[in-house]
């Protein structure tokens, strides 16, 4: 059976075709011809090639652009997409001609020629069309074989659907082998097989810089440690490092999952894969480009991946132990049950080979993989996107669930969430003043204090004399009344000193209010969190699951959430790596692991864990690194397919369980002498694969 693997096709770790070339890449000097290695590594993550000629940059000043410029593409002429698609369409081939002739083959016999015995051209038709459907589970069985694997399931396939030819029953074999064939079609239709490429992610780190010196546009790659680059409202920061001249305000959300932009100033340290939001900056690099944050993240993403551990099919397992018993019994029936008794060999022969026949797995084969598709098609009706039965299983056993804070547990963006004022003053007061003096704020802070100003149809007065205390706050004359509107830092270097303890209670972001001099209220701002995260985050506690956070924001935004939603375990102000470092922590302690995140930083976790899901609206690494996809973002969608893996484990077991047990019985009333009959071997392998295919369909029908 195909694996549920999603890494099947040995890309590498994005799914990004290694024989991609930018136009910055060819235009690169100094090329040389690289080794012709099919295992390259992905040339972006700065390691070396398998031939040991390639390093990552050639040198200090060429980087590893230089590497991605390299040559792979080993004479390919088409990318590892086309092949997939070749190949894919190929298999439909192989199953339409397969079917086609299985169905004129009886169609002939049975409808037109209608002789009692098989002519050879209905023979021919029937070993032709077995040829096509069954050659791959043939060839694999033999290269296993040959490795040692015996016993799998192609084994018993392949033994089972050539004895039944042994004994004349054509179609069985035929019929058995289109059955699987189908079954690996439900299996390809439910895997994801290619993912998606996620270039946009790669394209995180920046393509070019701009030197301060002459304003020189080069490949990052080319850029020295020292170097000092001109970073442009609206770049994303190129290279780690410091600050030397300018102010501004940085988006660090894509790589520490902080949601508020960090304001940075001369001597302020810089992290790669951020975003200037305001002013020009001039930045001298203290790392080069394989080495900056952004790097670092899409390098742990591949360790992660395989540091993961790789969940085994369930009916590889199954038939590890089945296989060799189901021989051995048949053996056993062909050679001893004839002296035992004291009878001809050649029905005891013939009785084994029937044997084979009824105990072919595959109801078992096919009922696996069909109840994961169900499962799959049913949570993708609900906004839930598994990519494969892998992750289905991963998620049935799942004993810890983790889950990354800003976007997954909270909305993300900010929005007032109190609002208090002292004798005097009212709520909507308070709002106008400080909007009027936020209202060409640039933050997302006062724009938020705006927006809630809007949504309650006040009228904002003009704000005159206004002037910008760097890291403070605003002052402005509104209505005739001098308003200062910000920390309280602002306030008592204004002489307003009368503020209330209870300023610092609950967490975000406090904005602070005086007016003429005193002090007038204050309007708490904070990442709110989701409305159902309280309710899906108790039942899964319910379900057995411990509930772990780890985020890269503040201890003190984390630890109010945490003791909101009752989280049993908090870790805040983690780097990438560290949030794999925790996130390895906790499985070591409590078992496998479910991990939910949105953002660039999460990705190297979403890639270790047992099982890593993304929110829809989350960074396209994120969703990459995934097993599976909460569209809608919703944190009831959590426990929600938790619940429909267990329930899809459920019935695959089942399947498996009455397959067994109708099979079991059918084979000892063969072994006994009972009773042995093709027909009821053909129940035992036919009818068991209808009667598993009707279970499974329940998943269809399943409501949370």
């Amino acid at each position: 059976m195909a694996s549920f693997d999603l890494h099947k096709n040995e890309r590498n770790t994005f799914g990004i075709d290694r024989n991609t070339e930018t136009e910055t890449d060819r235009e690169l000097p100094g090329e040389e011809e690289c080794c012709e290695d099919d295992r390259l590594p992905e040339p972006h993550l700065g390691v070396t090639c398998s031939c040991g000629h390639c390093h990552h940059g050639h040198g200090e000043e060429e980087g590893e652009e230089e590497h991605a410029g390299h040559k792979h593409d080993h004479s390919h002429g088409h990318s590892h997409e086309e092949d997939d698609e070749a190949h894919e369409k190929k298999e439909r081939l192989e199953l339409i001609a397969g079917a086609g002739l299985y169905a004129l083959a009886l169609v002939l016999h049975f409808l037109i020629l209608r002789e009692s015995a098989w002519s050879w051209p209905v023979i021919a038709m029937l070993v032709l069309a077995y040829l096509i459907l069954g050659k791959d589970v043939l060839l694999t069985s033999v290269r296993n074989i040959r490795h040692g694997e015996i016993f799998d399931e192609n084994f018993l396939m392949g033994i089972a659907t050539l004895a039944a030819f042994a004994i004349g029953e054509y179609p069985e074999a035929v019929g058995v082998m289109l059955f699987f064939r189908l079954g690996e079609m439900f299996e390809d239709m439910a895997v994801e097989r290619s993912r998606k490429k996620i270039l946009e992610t790669v394209n995180l780190r920046a393509e070019t810089v701009i030197l301060a010196e002459n304003e020189e546009e080069i490949p990052a790659a080319r850029a020295k440690v020292g170097d000092v680059v001109l970073v442009k409202p609206g770049d994303r920061v190129p290279l780690d490092g410091i600050v030397v001249e300018g102010e501004s305000f940085l988006d660090t959300s894509a790589v520490t999952g902080e949601p508020v932009p960090v304001r940075v100033g001369k001597n302020s340290e810089i992290l790669a894969g951020c975003v200037n939001t305001q002013g020009v900056l001039k930045v001298i690099a203290t790392r080069k480009l394989s080495e900056s944050m952004t790097s670092r993240i899409l390098r742990s993403v591949e360790e992660a991946q395989e540091q993961k551990p790789k969940l085994e099919h369930f009916i590889t397992r199954f038939a590890r132990v089945y296989t060799p018993i189901v021989v051995g019994l048949a053996l056993f029936v062909a050679l001893a049950m004839p002296l035992i008794r004291g009878e001809a060999f050649h029905p005891w022969l013939y009785t084994a080979i029937s044997f084979l026949v009824m105990s072919c797995p595959c109801a078992l084969v096919v009922s696996v993989p069909l109840a994961f598709f169900c499962g799959i098609g049913t949570a993708s009706g609900k906004g839930i996107l598994l990519k494969g039965g892998s992750a289905v299983e991963a998620l049935s056993k799942a004993r810890a669930a983790v889950l990354d804070k800003t976007g997954t547990i909270t909305e993300g963006s900010f929005s007032v969430q109190e609002i208090r004022t002292q004798p005097g003053f009212a709520e909507n007061e308070i709002l106008r003043l400080a909007a009027a003096c936020e209202t060409f704020s640039r933050h997302p802070i006062g724009k938020s204090i705006c927006e809630a100003a809007k949504e309650r149809a006040l009228t904002v007065p003009a704000a005159r004399s206004m002037e910008e205390k760097a890291g403070r706050g605003v002052s402005a004359l509104v209505e005739g009344r001098q308003v200062l509107c910000g920390n309280a830092g602002l306030l008592e270097r204004n002489g307003v000193t009368a503020i209330p303890d209870t300023v610092s209670d609950g967490a975000g972001t406090r904005v602070l209010v005086a007016v003429d001099g005193s002090y007038a209220g204050l309007i708490l701002i904070a990442d709110a969190v989701k409305k159902d995260a309280a309710a899906s985050l108790k039942r899964l506690r319910g379900m057995g699951l411990t509930t772990v956070m780890l985020t890269g924001d503040a201890e003190s935004a984390a630890q109010a959430v945490a003791k909101d939603l009752k989280i049993d375990r908090v870790r805040a102000g983690l780097l990438p790596e560290e949030k794999l470092s925790a996130m390895q922590e906790v499985r070591r302690e409590l078992g496998s692991v479910l991990f939910v995140g949105d953002g660039l930083n999460d990705a190297p976790v979403l890639a270790g864990a047992d099982v890593g899901a993304a929110m829809g609206s989350g960074a396209d690494a994120a969703i990459e690194a995934a097993d599976l996809v909460f569209m809608n973002s919703n944190v009831s969608a959590i426990p929600q397919a938790v619940s429909l893996s267990r329930r899809c484990m459920r019935i695959a077991t089942e399947n498996v369980a009455g397959a067994l047990a109708i099979k079991i019985i059918v084979m000892l009333l063969g072994i006994t002498g009972i009773y042995s009959n093709m027909w009821l071997a053909v129940f035992a392998d036919t009818g068991v694969l209808f009667l598993c295919i009707l279970n499974s369909l329940r998943l269809l029908r399943w409501k949370d």
